[in-house]
């Protein structure tokens, strides 16, 4: 079973966190047909954090799970920390199949997101 983990960095500030859950649900209901588990796991600054978003994904059954970083930047994080957090998984679960997606300003997508943003009703 396939399953998705939107990895977001994580705030101290709960209510940008819940952002992040909720737009995990969002996702869980769009793309039910590619993937059947859809988590969210934060790299800091939450209570779940990335070990416990794959360790949720192995318990609800999954074979295969895809990380989905939710970073505009290449940064270290994108680029070492969840990388290294993927690998240490990936020791504790040989049987199953963990790859990350590119992070989402790496989007080819993300050029017409930005024309769409600007062009949409301004907030004062």
């Amino acid at each position: 079973m396939k399953a998705l983990v939107l990895i977001a960095h994580g705030s101290r500030r709960k209510q940008s966190n819940d952002e992040v859950i909720l737009l995990a649900e969002k996702l869980k209901n769009n793309c039910s047909e590619c993937y059947k588990i859809v988590n969210v796991a934060f790299l800091e600054f939450a209570d779940i954090l990335i070990p416990d978003g794959i360790n949720k994904c192995v318990v609800e059954g999954a074979t295969s799970i895809v990380i989905l970083p939710y970073f505009l930047n290449s940064g270290k994080h994108v680029v070492e920390d969840i990388p290294n957090i993927v690998r240490t998984c990936l020791a504790q679960y040989p049987d199953i199949e963990i790859s990350i997606a590119p992070h989402i300003g790496a989007s080819p997508l993300m050029m017409n997101l930005l024309i769409s943003s600007a062009n949409t009703e301004k907030f004062a």
